[in-house]
């Protein structure tokens, strides 16, 4: 006994550490923008399942106590089955549709090695009881059509080894003691089930436990698309039916009694309860992808107590089958987690109030009704001779249940379908030749503009008309692009590999579509005060000396950004939005008005525009669009706004006709990157930028903050050519670790110059001011300094490889300032580390106004 005791212990601190760890490399890996090696995801699986699998065996072999045999037998098919499921995870966590298809397989592949597997060890015959406490071993076998000669019902007495010809055909419950006319230990046979139906309180009331336990995921939790909720479901059934293969009849046979042959149910419940809770923490870890295992791990494990109260009141089918009421309890409680959570939600990447803590509560709320139940099932059940719950209240509280499920889905929940989209991208993009690049100042940049957008949407309308009529006859509902030649349509799988195969389609990635809270997140406040002088950052590029010296601080320039929104309302930054219809646009949650849900976007935009301080051009005006969602974007609503910089148009208007590319800003600041994760390759936004250049768009993007590491500048669009992509210094001027480093891919040095980006002050939603760190905050200050130089020279506005120029030349800090220990030649020099140095804003806007 002491031995299963330490092996559960074990079981319990490897499952949960393994998985635990497992989850936190990925998302770290996830954070520094690296690669995720699909060994990664199912290693810790593997791992676990073989480290509980070591102590397992013996325990299932040795011991003389059936009650520690069926405990190490039990986990050492939990082991098994958690290494089977765990390698699904080689799936990418993206393709969440073929993770659960691959699941539902291996759990029902790996429920019918179990079956066949016990059929051919003979099922329960070694599950006997002696004749009297204390008594001999001797084993009484029951023949078929015996007890029908004395005029009986033909089931075999309680006590008794079903063995010969007909035990896999006889079903009668053999183990039942809820009858209160038969002597402990034999089951009166007039109270016995009918050939193979268990009793229907016990499946009755295990899904009312499981309903219950579901609750909580239905109340803060979010459906996915049609397909994956189904597989989710199928999923989950397929895990409930391997739970009850390992949890069956022969295992809460043999903690049903006392080694003398009392039956005694609290035997049951304080021995079988934890030991099934364990083989379910195993199961559970197998279970879902990428964080979602983690709230299995929550969420199955107490179900053991409530199947033990269970199993002191239902039927017992013999022969070793599966015990129904555990599929049923299992079942429909991992659909929470599989079904409403999406895995790659529950991510580091979304924090505070929002996915991973509402999982969080969920899986919290989860694991103590099941607790509840337990208590609840065993106060009732767990008795020498309970009473058999009738059918009816069984019915009338499972109908309560699933009317409580719908109502608070509908009521309290968030219902309807948010799978993600499909990115359609087109094999024809617009041929930009011909456009007048070289037409530079206000005038000849408007004109580019004009030229740019018309191009566009003409190449737009006429290679998706095929497209789109296609899509309309099938009712998918899609929305086309002329920025990258691109539909996104709403669609799963099927809808991909028909898409896939078109002609006119060079490629189709996933738009990845966040699924709604049950609240909105609360928005931090800036808890500094507004700074007496110019930030440190400020002073390190000269650009208080750009407004004190030269007078020059951004009038007549305006700066565009996309990010998480901006508070239109902070002081900051009030006067210097340029107002109109077509100023501010909303894709993700459509506000009329410049609104911030995460403060990041506040924060980067007064870094370049704003007022009081912060801002290094003060003078400049801007416009806004929100592209970042809750910290996360996808291919489609990063295009959204690019096309809004290029053209900007009212809100509700067509972007493809009601664009004005005469009121696009001059420059534009992106403090974010679209990795995998998000929908992105490579290429996606590449014909974006460049046709940003073309209409003599300034684009100053971020490098990223995946450093040390080389070959970091890798996420759309900071490797792009045609795009200006900053690193981050510290306050001594040393690049920091976080910045990216190159080189590109393809080999091309990144990034091009510097800026301040650690503990940098600049406003934050709710007029107060905060620190951050980040390539992100290095980013809006080089587009200040564009729109000082433009603002200080007009004739350079559109003129982006002078401009380019200028700053690369002006830039202090070569060579590099390393942080300590790294190398001056790491990553093949200076140019991938800090690129041309640290941009002065003083010189480049002086060199900018001698340029003419």
């Amino acid at each position: 006994m002491v031995a299963a005791v330490l092996t559960g212990l074990w079981a319990v601190a490897v499952v949960a550490g393994a998985e635990a760890i497992g989850w936190l490399v990925t998302q770290l890996l996830l954070t520094l923008g690296l690669d995720q090696p699909a060994w990664v995801r199912f290693v810790p699986s593997l791992a676990a399942g073989l480290l509980v699998a070591l102590p397992a065996t013996p325990l299932a072999l040795l011991p003389r106590g059936p009650a520690v045999r069926a405990a190490g037998r039990a986990w050492l098919l939990g082991a098994a089955a958690l290494a089977g499921l765990g390698l699904v995870r080689a799936v990418p966590t993206p393709q969440n549709e073929f993770y659960l298809a691959a699941l539902a397989v291996v759990a029902v592949a790996l429920g019918s090695v179990l079956r066949t597997g016990r059929r051919r060890t003979g099922g329960p015959s070694e599950i006997a009881r002696t004749d009297r406490p204390g008594g001999s071993d001797r084993r009484r076998t029951w023949r078929p059509g015996s007890a029908a000669r004395s005029g009986r019902a033909t089931a075999p007495p309680a006590d008794v080894a079903v063995s010969g010809p007909h035990r896999e055909r006889s079903s009668y419950n053999v183990f039942d003691v809820g009858s209160n006319s038969a002597p402990p230990g034999r089951q009166d046979p007039a109270t016995a089930g009918p050939p193979d139906r268990e009793a229907p309180a016990a499946t009755g009331l295990a899904a009312t436990a499981g309903l219950a336990v579901l609750l909580p995921w239905v109340c803060v939790g979010a459906l996915g698309g049609l397909l994956e909720t189904v597989l989710a479901v199928t999923a989950a059934v397929a895990v409930g039916r391997l739970a009850a293969s390992i949890l069956d009849v022969r295992f809460w046979a043999t903690y049903r009694r006392w080694p003398d042959g009392r039956p005694h149910p609290v035997r049951l419940l304080l021995l079988g309860g934890p030991v099934a809770g364990v083989a379910l923490l195993l199961v559970a870890a197998g279970t879902g992808q990428d964080g979602a295992q983690l709230a299995a791990l929550l969420t199955l494990p107490p179900l053991g107590f409530a199947t033990a109260t269970l199993a002191g009141s239902g039927a017992y089918p013999p022969g070793g089958r599966p015990w129904r009421p555990v599929g049923w309890l299992v079942g429909l409680a991992a659909v929470g987690p599989l079904a409403f959570a999406d895995p790659e939600e529950i991510s580091l990447l979304l924090l505070g109030r929002d996915v991973p803590f509402w999982v969080a509560v969920a899986a919290g709320g989860s694991l103590t009704i099941a607790l509840l139940v337990a208590a609840g099932y065993a106060v009732a059940f767990a008795r020498l001779r309970p009473r058999r719950p009738g059918r009816r209240p069984v019915a009338a509280a499972l109908g309560l249940l699933l009317v409580a499920v719908a109502g608070l889905y509908v009521g309290a929940g968030q219902p309807g379908l948010y799978g993600e989209k499909l990115f359609v991208v087109l094999r024809e993009q617009a041929d930009l030749t011909g456009v007048p690049v070289g037409l530079t100042g206000f005038a000849g940049r408007a004109t580019r503009g004009e030229a740019v957008y018309r191009r566009l949407v003409d190449t737009a309308e006429r290679s998706q008309a095929g497209l789109r009529r296609d899509l309309r006859r099938l009712h998918l509902r899609h929305t086309p692009y002329y920025l990258v030649n691109a539909v996104e349509v709403e669609g799963g799988p099927a809808v991909r590999e028909w898409l896939s195969r078109r002609s006119d389609v060079d490629r189709v990635l996933l738009s990845q579509r966040l699924r709604p809270l049950p609240a909105a997140p609360r928005p931090d406040r800036g808890a500094l005060a507004q700074p007496a002088a110019p930030p440190w950052n400020i002073t390190m590029i000269g650009a208080d000396r750009v407004r004190s010296g030269l007078g020059v601080t951004g009038a007549g320039i305006v700066v565009g950004t996309s990010d998480s929104g901006v508070d239109g309302a902070h002081p900051a930054l009030a006067g210097g939005f340029r107002g109109g219809d077509d100023s501010w646009y909303d894709p993700w949650n459509g506000s009329r008005t410049p609104t911030d849900r995460g403060g990041h976007g506040t924060h980067t935009l007064a870094s370049a525009v704003g007022g009081r301080q912060v801002g290094v051009a003060p003078g400049a005006h801007w416009v806004g669009c929100v592209n970042l969602g809750r910290n996360l974007g996808n291919p489609a609503h990063y295009l959204d706004c690019l096309q809004f910089m290029l053209a900007p148009f009212p809100t509700g208007a067509d972007p493809f006709t009601a664009g004005r590319p005469d009121r696009a800003p001059q420059v534009l600041t992106n403090s974010w990157g679209c990795p995998p994760i998000e929908g992105c390759d490579r290429d996606v936004l590449r014909p974006a930028t460049a046709a940003l250049a073309a209409a003599g768009i300034f684009t100053v993007v971020a490098a990223g903050n995946s450093g040390p590491y080389c070959g970091s500048v890798s996420d759309p669009p900071a490797p792009y050519p045609d795009v200006l992509t900053v690193g981050a210094v510290d306050q001594e001027g040393r690049i920091t670790e976080f910045s990216s480093r190159g080189p590109a891919p393809g080999g091309a040095a990144k990034p091009d110059v510097v800026a301040p980006g650690a503990d940098v002050l600049s406003a934050w939603p709710g007029g107060g001011y905060a620190t951050e760190n980040g390539t992100s905050m290095a980013t809006p200050q080089v587009a200040g300094v564009v729109a000082l130089m433009w603002s200080a020279n007009p004739a350079l506005v559109g003129d982006l490889d002078r401009t380019r120029r200028i700053l690369r030349d002006t830039a202090t800090g070569r060579p590099a300032r390393y942080p300590p220990g790294e190398p001056a030649d790491r990553c093949g020099g200076s140019a991938n580390v800090t690129g041309a140095g640290l941009v002065d804003a003083y010189a480049a806007v002086r060199a900018a106004t001698a340029a003419g």
